[in-house]
């Protein structure tokens, strides 16, 4: 993308702002925070109202981010997950060094509507924890899992801070995970999610649910997890053939 050139005489003063941050945008990294709005508008030599319609404008394109008690931003480096496109191939880790803090985890006799979703006998126990997802340090999703406490004997929520849960799974309880059934959607964030995401509410969510069975078939997880909108990416390979629609 290459800026256009800054000139008042030929721009509406909005257009004029525009222009200008985006040429910062090609110019600088990721995640780098802009002028005040006053600063801004001194510089160019328009109203703060003005000023703050351009960002508000470019904010809903994507190229911003505005955030509480900080100010506005370049719109950071998108963490980027490839999903499997067909059947066979293996899901790849995401990118980024992944940490978390775990918010609650709790062993309790599985409610008729946990057992169905875990295939368990009522009142068997099951632990449910909840944890904020980390990529260098930054919330990036929450997520919530559900799964039969009987797999994961000894599990303390210390384990669930770093490394790779179906690691963990596999070379501490034995249990190999070998499919998953995932739905994803898009959703914006509750007070609750914003708080935990450090975002404004009613910022864009990828709300992703998922049931994991191991190798022996049997249930082994259901996760509900919400993801930033603006620095969580999903990406597939498709393959088609002759009965592609």
């Amino acid at each position: 993308m290459t800026a256009e050139p800054l000139d008042p005489r030929k721009s509406p003063k909005r257009d004029v702002v525009r222009r200008h941050i985006l040429g910062l945008i090609e110019n600088t990294r990721p995640g780098t925070g802009l002028a005040s709005e006053r600063d801004l508008a001194q510089q160019l030599g328009v109203s703060r109202p003005t000023v703050r319609a351009a960002l508000d404008e470019l904010t809903r394109d994507g190229f911003l981010v505005r955030q509480r008690g900080r100010g506005t931003f370049t719109s950071p480096h998108k963490v980027t997950q490839e999903l499997a496109g067909s059947a066979g191939m293996t899901v790849p880790p995401a990118e980024g060094d992944w940490t978390s803090w775990v918010v609650t985890f709790d062993v309790s006799p599985a409610l008729p509507p946990t057992a169905a979703r875990l295939e368990l006998d009522a009142g068997d126990p099951a632990l449910r924890v909840t944890r904020v997802r980390l990529v260098d340090d930054e919330p990036i999703a929450i997520e919530r899992l559900e799964l039969p406490a009987a797999i994961v004997p000894g599990l303390q929520p210390s384990d669930m801070e770093s490394g790779n849960f179906y690691r963990l799974l596999r070379e501490r309880f034995g249990v190999r995970v070998s499919e998953a059934v995932q739905s994803i959607e898009p959703s914006f964030t509750n007070p609750e999610q914003a708080e935990l995401l450090d975002v404004p509410v009613y910022s864009p969510l990828l709300q992703i649910e998922r049931t994991t069975r191991d190798t022996t078939g049997r249930v082994v997880e259901v996760t509900r997890s919400v993801y930033r909108g603006d620095r969580y990416r999903i990406t597939s390979t498709l393959r088609f053939d002759d009965t592609s629609g």
